[in-house]
């Protein structure tokens, strides 16, 4: 089967021109700049009406680390709810500890919530110290996919951890394979980290 070409994109514009590209699953967000945040409930509604593929939204309220406050933590609950509402095909969150530890509590918390949607748990996962304990820590909380690039700034540099998180999550938690992967590069990573799922802003030309 042919693995999921799933493209970042920041607008309405852009999900319309990745999916004439070739995407095969949408993450839509707003603000990259910061690494992406809750897009407007607006464009979630049009991309809905009007693309033929899945939609993942950003859950996260702000830029900047992934340890919450409490009132950050509710404006995440409500806009999963919303999410809910609107018939999204799945969600995209992740939230860590002071420590940069998967927070289990809040995390099990929006797994609650967002379920039956789809959910990935996101690059957060990346400042985690160790990798492997945190990929089998969100695979026991029953979430659909990880995002990661391997702990490192690019899916080359983190192949190993990669292929390591991709045995140890199994069949039921997918990786999807992050970092700098585009549509010049993307064969070449898929024969180095073979996975079922593949992510990047350029991963199909727009």
């Amino acid at each position: 089967m042919e693995a999921i070409k799933e493209v970042c994109v920041e607008s309405f514009s852009e999900a319309v021109d990745a999916v004439k590209g070739g995407a095969t699953r949408i993450e839509l967000c707003e603000n990259l700049t910061v690494g992406g945040t809750t897009p407007s409930f607006g464009t979630i509604k049009q991309c809905l009406h009007t693309l033929p593929v899945p939609v993942m939204v950003m859950i996260r309220p702000r830029g900047g680390n992934f340890c919450y406050s409490s009132s950050e933590i509710e404006i995440m609950k409500e806009d999963i709810a919303v999410c809910k509402s609107l018939g999204v095909y799945g969600v995209v969150f992740g939230v860590l500890t002071s420590s940069s530890e998967v927070d289990i509590a809040v995390t099990a918390e929006l797994v609650q919530l967002a379920k039956p949607m789809q959910i990935t748990f996101h690059k957060a996962i990346d400042e985690a110290p160790d990798l492997l304990i945190a990929t089998t820590l969100v695979r026991a909380m029953g979430i659909d996919r990880i995002l990661s690039s391997g702990g490192k700034a690019t899916a080359a540099e983190g192949a190993e951890t990669l292929r390591q998180m991709i045995a140890l999550a199994g069949p039921h938690t997918r990786i999807i394979v992050a970092g700098k992967v585009t549509h010049e590069n993307l064969d070449q990573i898929a024969a180095a980290i073979p996975s079922s799922d593949y992510h990047g802003r350029r991963l199909v030309a727009f």
